[in-house]
């Protein structure tokens, strides 16, 4: 049972990440308000770069890098986007023929795509604890590196969607505590799953493609100055940077 017991603290460990966005508690609302376009810049280039340098790489590796098998990856890849991409439109049609929305869509989307990602999170780390202890140390470490940035842009990105502060915080928490769902789950079914989980890696990526091109970059796009714009593109790269970073030092 002692891998059980690594799993579960690990993974709580690491959903604990999306209490990060605490921070901006002590920010007064002006503060607050002129950061928000910046985290949600910096949040559409954490979820490219988690997609195409951390999530697409390892389905392919877990597939085989035959064509066949990088043709699954980008089978699934689509699939992820378009289903975000009917969601969309179904919570866009029930906000405008229901009541009056809280919540911009994308900020459910970014809700289900993290909690989806984070439960491929929890399976990861009871793999690796499984396999031994070192590597399952070593692949909690890897996971709370690419987290840190990500949740600070999705808490961004809830608040700018119309979500509250604290509400956001704790919205944030329950997506991140799927990580817990998927150590479990990827405890007791380790020897029945193998790799039939794989696909989720792809399809989230779609996910978080979809999100970041036709829900973030298009925020950050509007008609401002040349500065403001320049400065919204390095964030973006930045976060593109970050994921970049992580990705080697994780294969380091």
């Amino acid at each position: 049972m002692a891998p059980l017991f690594w799993i579960l603290v690990s993974t709580f460990v690491i959903s604990l990440i999306a209490f990060i966005g605490a921070l901006t508690l002590f920010l007064k609302k002006e503060l607050l308000d002129k950061i928000l376009l910046l985290l949600v810049s910096f949040s559409a280039g954490a979820l490219m770069g988690g997609s195409f340098f951390h999530l697409i790489p390892e389905a392919i590796i877990e597939f085989d890098s035959s064509e066949k098998g990088i043709l699954k990856v980008f089978l699934y890849l689509l699939l992820g986007f378009c289903v975000f991409f009917a969601l969309e439109q179904f919570i866009s049609w029930h906000h405008e023929h229901g009541a009056r929305p809280t919540m911009r869509p994308y900020a459910y989307l970014v809700l289900l795509s993290d909690s989806l990602h984070n439960f491929i999170d929890g399976l990861t780390i009871a793999a690796s604890f499984i396999v031994s202890f070192p590597i399952g140390l070593a692949t909690v470490l890897a996971v709370a590196l690419h987290e840190i940035p990500q949740e600070i842009g999705d808490y961004g990105v809830l608040i700018y969607g119309g979500v509250k502060r604290v509400r956001a915080l704790f919205l944030n928490f329950f997506a991140a505590s799927t990580v817990i769902l998927g150590g479990i789950a990827g405890f007791l079914l380790s020897e029945k799953i193998g790799n039939s989980i794989v696909f989720l890696l792809p399809f989230a990526a779609g996910n978080f493609i979809y999100i970041a091109a036709s829900d973030l970059i298009p925020e950050i796009k509007q008609k401002l100055s040349f500065k403001k714009s320049l400065i919204h593109f390095s964030i973006f790269l930045s976060g593109l940077l970050i994921m970049l970073v992580m990705r080697t030092f994780i294969h380091e």
